[in-house]
């Protein structure tokens, strides 16, 4: 990752490409969180759902 950013900006430091690469990886590891929450809510969602059927079921 850091060549490619020496490569593709007008970098004149390391340490500008070291903070570019930590915002990289900052910025993926809150995509996934987002991510990741958004699935979980569905997932939560669906076992309710499952588990109303289940007791629905058992009821009769």
């Amino acid at each position: 990752m850091i060549k490619q950013f020496e490569e593709n900006y007008a970098v004149r430091d390391k340490q500008d490409v070291l903070a570019m690469c930590a915002l990289q990886f900052a910025s993926q590891l809150e995509q996934k969180q987002i991510s990741n929450s958004i699935d979980g809510k569905e997932t939560i969602e669906r076992i309710k759902k499952i588990n109303n059927l289940l007791i629905s079921y058992l009821d009769k």
